[in-house]
């Protein structure tokens, strides 16, 4: 275990806000470093036991133990499309692990022609690595890119699976299309199959598994302890990250409305923010903070911590602590973490733990300083 730091919040008066108001001043924070020396991590899963199972984007699954000792990789990944944004990503248990020892995790899956796509998979998590791996979703259509893979995975409390994709950059257009999985979220059962509730089951016009549509690149996912709703976030172009309720049938707007522009500067389409029949995002952030990961804190150890959204913020290397009413954020602190956040997890110790997307990739725990 290493030493920790105490890291000074930051005081925001930028338009991070749809209605432009200042935010708060945050606190202190205190993080202390768990392990260090991963390739560019992407996500964070806890073990029964207290260790922790971390992905690496190059394709390496490796376990993480209390005392910060990494593991070599695990046997039996699959391979992957590393390279770009691409690579071995999200990893979560079975929610019945303890029966089954089974993970689920995605990747970006090389595909025939040079083309690849998200992909999920589940397995056995051995002594050894991974056992009876069975591949039970892949997005298609198959596409020739390395960017906007999406790919966070979060287990209802029914047992659904929902899975966020992103619109793999170059096939924008076709997050407002029903007939692919570009720019969705979809919603699948532990074996892939489509399980009762899912608006488009059973029409022939569109894929069973889908959510909800017109999404960009959503990177954070997560359930809301109270209401049971899907919460996601999604990089926006140039500015335009947003926050949304993930609710069936519901279409997020991309690319047809955003708060941000093209990377050149030009509006996106006519440059509208908002028609009729498409949904307002519940946060967004204008300049963009390129967020991933997100985590509900809901333990007892920090009070004034319970209830609140926590989100990595890779551009500005942050986290991001979103102070919420119901469905509406009221106030935003940033802690200053100085590299790029790229997961968020709640510990069964009820600290956060962060994962850093750097070639000496780390773990971090924090907690309110004092």
């Amino acid at each position: 275990m290493r030493g920790s730091i105490l890291l000074a919040g930051l005081l925001l008066t930028a338009c991070t806000r749809g209605d432009g108001a200042p935010v708060a001043p945050a606190g202190a924070l205190q993080v202390t470093e768990v392990a260090r020396g991963l390739e560019h991590p992407w996500a964070l899963a806890f073990l029964p036991d207290g260790r922790m199972l971390v992905t690496e984007k190059p394709g390496r699954l490796r376990v993480v133990d209390a005392k910060g000792a990494v593991s070599a990789p695990l046997a039996g990944v699959p391979a992957v499309a590393a390279g770009g944004q691409g690579g071995l990503l999200d990893v979560v248990l079975d929610p019945q692990f303890a029966q089954t020892q089974r993970i689920y995790f995605s990747y970006s899956e090389p595909r025939e022609q040079g083309r690849n796509g998200t992909a999920v998979a589940h397995a056995r998590l051995g002594d050894k690595g991974l056992e009876q791996l069975r591949v039970i979703f892949r997005q298609q259509p198959s596409v020739d890119s390395k960017n906007h893979y999406g790919s966070r995975l979060v287990f209802a409390p029914d047992g659904a699976l929902f899975v966020t994709l992103g619109e793999r950059y170059s096939g924008m257009e076709q997050a407002q299309s029903l007939d692919g999985h570009l720019g969705k979220v979809i919603r699948i059962d532990r074996e892939g199959g489509v399980p009762a509730g899912n608006p488009y089951a059973g029409r022939k016009d569109a894929g069973p598994e889908i959510w909800s549509y017109g999404h960009r690149n959503p990177q954070g996912a997560a359930m809301h302890p109270q209401t049971g709703r899907l919460w996601t976030h999604e990089h926006g172009p140039r500015g335009g990250d947003e926050i949304n309720v993930a609710q069936p049938g519901r279409n997020y707007g991309w690319p047809v409305i955003t708060y941000g522009t093209d990377y050149s500067g030009l509006k996106i389409g006519k440059g509208e923010q908002q028609r009729p029949g498409m949904e307002q995002p519940l946060h967004y952030w204008v300049p963009s903070i390129a967020p991933s990961g997100m985590a509900f804190y809901t333990a007892d150890r920090f009070k004034a911590w319970q209830g609140n959204l926590f989100v990595g913020s890779l551009k500005f290397g942050q986290l991001v602590r979103l102070q919420l009413d119901g469905e509406k954020v009221k106030q935003e602190e940033r802690y200053d973490i100085k590299a790029r956040v790229r997961d968020v997890r709640q510990g069964p110790d009820g600290y956060l733990y962060l994962v850093t997307d750097e070639n000496e990739g780390r773990i971090l725990r924090v907690s309110p300083g004092t």
